[in-house]
């Protein structure tokens, strides 16, 4: 029987205080590996520390502003510093709510493509600084739908998300002889602490948003993370510049679950 090992592994889960993060950072751990787990969040990065340790994986927590160069560098020399080497750089944090374009300010636009893109690439690089010279390492990214259709009142995050599915492309087709996997996870509407508390202000609610998902539910958390330490192991020893939808289907729908909602 197939099964992953990450024992002696050590990983980076941005934005691992809650969500996916949280979830990711459990699932890594519970594989065996050495988590660093970052959240701009300190008192939610510690609970999911707690989480960790209670069933008996090991993790330490980072502060870094992962929209800070610097500051992400910190992130990783830190994990080097605590663990050897880093194997799993995971740019997971993120986010953003509907907003029409001609109504996003400029300082907007700014914060969300320097949470959702920048971030990502600044991560992606302090990485691939210790990676290649190591011959090994991979690189997960977390994406969207919205960078890959258009999402109404998305617009400024989708083109940061696609972003990112072109830089996991562009790590992997320049670095793969070095040893380097990089690829992008995207998520379906997941049952998120962020997505259910706006699904609630929409009319249709949080049951309506889930009923007019192809699978009928939310995603869980657990099941990106499950990607996630997949992507990473040796089975997934191939794949290389994907992308890969953890998303019920919604992707391969034409009708977008939100018309009508906002």
């Amino acid at each position: 029987m197939m099964s992953i090992d990450h024992t002696g592994k050590s990983v980076i889960v941005t934005g691992a205080g809650s969500g996916i993060g949280r979830a990711s950072a459990l699932a890594f751990a519970e594989c065996g590996a050495s988590v660093v787990v970052n959240d701009i969040n300190v008192d939610l990065a510690r609970e999911t520390l707690s989480l960790v340790q209670e069933q008996g994986g090991t993790a330490t927590v980072f502060m870094a502003d992962i929209t800070d160069p610097k500051k992400i560098d910190e992130l990783v020399l830190f994990a080097c510093d605590t663990y050897g080497k880093l194997d799993v750089m995971f740019n997971n944090a993120g986010g953003s709510f509907p907003t029409a374009m001609l109504d996003v300010p400029l300082e907007d636009y700014r914060n969300i493509m320097a949470l959702n893109i920048d971030s990502v690439y600044y991560g992606t690089m302090a990485a691939l600084k210790v990676m290649v010279p190591q011959r090994s390492g991979i690189i997960l990214s977390t994406t969207s739908g919205a960078g890959i259709n258009a999402m109404p009142g998305l617009a400024i995050y989708g083109i940061a998300k696609a972003g990112v599915i072109s830089l996991m492309k562009s790590v992997a087709t320049e670095y793969g002889r070095q040893g380097i996997r990089a690829n992008s996870i995207s998520p379906g509407a997941m049952e998120t602490p962020g997505l259910v508390n706006w699904l609630k202000t929409l009319s249709g609610g949080v049951q309506g948003y889930s009923d007019a998902q192809p699978q009928g539910r939310l995603g869980r958390p657990e099941e990106i993370a499950g990607a996630a330490v997949c992507l990473a192991s040796d089975h997934a020893s191939f794949v290389n510049g994907s992308m890969l939808a953890v998303d019920g289907a919604v992707h391969s729908t034409l009708w977008n679950p939100l018309a009508g909602m906002l």
